[in-house]
């Protein structure tokens, strides 16, 4: 009976740990890995971060029917789906101590993972440089809100066309802290990201013979820029002018900037669209305007020619962001098939 009794005892005591690890989870804070380059050097592939869930409000969890501490797939089962969308809350958030502000570094679901639900899409970090209402503009790199120039994050990279007269190892890399890029195709000539001071480093080393920034030429059409039309002649280094949507405003739709507004109206805030020759459709009524139902927001990686941000896909809705990357715990060795901590500076 005493065996009895213990094993329940650990049982209950298993059942409440893992219910307290859950609302942790769902409610307060979350440890991620940063698993791509986007935001070097701010953050490396292999940094572990501590994300706050509670700095713009707790976020309801919206597919309730989810099995306990997994995203997208059952654990060790790859191909099967960890939840059951047969029940899905509405977006709410609650405790908020913060507003999201500007250069703040966000973690949030993808939206364009449309095979999941909002809250089991793929996580994306990036960091916020529009706000709702704002009015961006992209111009030569220069990043200009509301008509007024911002500054580059501390660490932002952009890829250059570098010429040496001898080749560069892996040793002259690492010494200078390049991580992405390599030949360009023909002896000597290389493509490599790195920020402003290794630029100058390398500038004023004797195998340079010359290094310059990829600059992309103004009004080039690049079909994979948002938002995919060639009225729009935007690329990674020119983009918008554009107004980031807000709650509650109100836009006039006409043939030429539905494109940046159909997917909210339709995909994000879940009406049915159709245009037709008369005008817009929306949910059965015609009309020539809309009011935003949810804030919008503009993400952009701090390396700049290698993320995959707001230029390609677009506005982040409000109801994707799940907290704000808070600190680095440490940083782990990827290419390590054990645990091994890596860059102890980051520690």
């Amino acid at each position: 009976m005493k065996i009895l009794k213990s094993i329940k005892d650990w049982i209950k005591a298993l059942i409440f740990a893992l219910i307290t690890v859950m609302v942790v989870k769902a409610f307060f804070f979350e440890v991620f890995t940063i698993p791509t380059s986007s935001m070097e050097k701010t953050l490396l592939p292999g940094d572990v971060i501590f994300v706050n869930k509670l700095s713009y409000g707790a976020r309801l969890p919206i597919t309730l029917l989810t099995f306990p501490l997994s995203h997208q797939y059952l654990p060790w089962l790859d191909n099967v789906k960890s939840y059951l969308d047969l029940i899905q809350l509405p977006y709410y958030r609650f405790f908020a101590t913060s507003e999201i502000k500007r250069e703040d570094v966000i973690v949030f679901n993808y939206p364009f993972d449309t095979e999941f639900p909002i809250d089991h899409r793929m996580y994306y970090i990036k960091r916020c440089i529009g706000l709702p209402g704002d009015t961006l503009k992209i111009d030569n790199k220069r990043v200009f809100i509301n008509h007024q120039e911002i500054e580059f994050p501390q660490h932002v990279q952009f890829n250059y066309k570098v010429i040496t007269n001898k080749p560069i190892n892996n040793d002259t890399l690492t010494k200078y802290n390049i991580t992405e890029g390599g030949l360009d195709g023909t002896d000597d000539h290389w493509e490599l990201t790195m920020t402003d001071s290794v630029c100058s480093q390398l500038q004023s080393s004797n195998f340079v013979q010359s290094i310059k920034k990829i600059e992309l030429e103004p009004n080039v059409y690049a079909d994979y820029i948002f938002p995919y039309n060639p009225n729009y002649l935007w690329n990674i280094d020119y983009f918008g002018e554009v107004v980031i949507p807000k709650k509650g405003n109100i836009v006039t739709l006409d043939k030429n900037n539905i494109y940046l507004y159909q997917r909210i109206i339709e995909t994000y805030e879940e009406n049915k669209f159709e245009e037709t020759d008369k005008g817009f459709l929306i949910n059965g009524k015609l009309t020539n305007t809309y009011q935003f139902k949810l804030d919008y927001y503009f993400m952009m990686g701090d390396n700049r020619h290698n993320s995959a941000d707001s230029r390609f896909w677009g506005f982040l809705p409000e109801n994707h962001i799940v907290g704000k990357a808070q600190t680095i715990l440490f940083s782990m060795d990827k290419s390590s098939s054990f645990f091994s901590i890596k860059h102890w500076n980051r520690l």
